[in-house]
């Protein structure tokens, strides 16, 4: 078991990292175009109302309800605008990233536990895994 120590110094590390993350300019980008979705309300609109539509059809669909055409197409135009929209489309892609970044930091200290030890670039698995565990797999 740690002492307080040892674990303020783990915690502080980690702090550290974190503040390293936030200062990277890709990292501050992602975090600027998720501020301007959040703050354009049209955008944040379309989002909100394409979730209710799938949601509506995603339930419709696992109770074993017929879906027509109409509902399909009218959830696929409002896809369509909500992705053609730069700002939703920005938000989306600094969601994905955002995403890869936290996996692979996952990744990293995750293998460090299995190792003992910081692992090496040759040995972090490169096949988009996130880790045995995870349900993508």
């Amino acid at each position: 078991m740690q002492t307080q120590t040892e674990e303020s110094v783990v915690i502080q590390k980690t702090r550290d990292l974190c503040q390293t993350i936030l200062e990277q300019p890709d990292v501050r980008d992602m975090r600027q175009r998720v501020d301007a979705f959040m703050a354009d309300d049209k955008a944040r609109g379309q989002y909100d109302t394409l979730m209710t539509k799938g949601q509506a059809l995603q339930q419709k669909q696992q109770t074993g309800q017929p879906l027509d055409g109409g509902e399909i197409s009218e959830f696929e135009t409002l896809r369509e605008s909500f992705l053609n929209n730069p700002v939703a489309r920005g938000f989306l892609d600094a969601q994905e990233e955002m995403q890869k970044l936290q996996q692979s930091v996952s990744q990293y200290v995750s293998k460090t536990f299995e190792l003992g030890r910081v692992p090496e670039e040759s040995e972090m698995d490169s096949g988009g895994s996130c880790g045995s565990g995870c349900g993508c797999h």
